[in-house]
């Protein structure tokens, strides 16, 4: 077969030998959808009033002011 590169036969032979790892850490919990994730966002933000980081930063200084 002209224009192949390799043998089909060998197709997949250092994935098959790589052994598996499993996840750890951050990337063990799996994402949840980015509209989930921007649902629980309002509600915390808008809602609940409650902001993440410095107490002073630009969003904990809005909610604060009721801007």
């Amino acid at each position: 077969m002209p224009g192949s590169h390799g043998s089909l036969t060998k197709a997949g032979k250092v994935r098959q030998q790589t052994p598996k790892i499993s996840k750890s850490g951050v990337n063990a919990v799996p994402k949840k959808p980015p509209r989930m994730r921007f649902r629980d966002l309002y509600i915390k933000r808008v809602i609940q009033r409650k902001y993440a980081g410095q107490p002073d930063s630009l969003g904990a200084r809005r909610s604060r002011f009721g801007a």
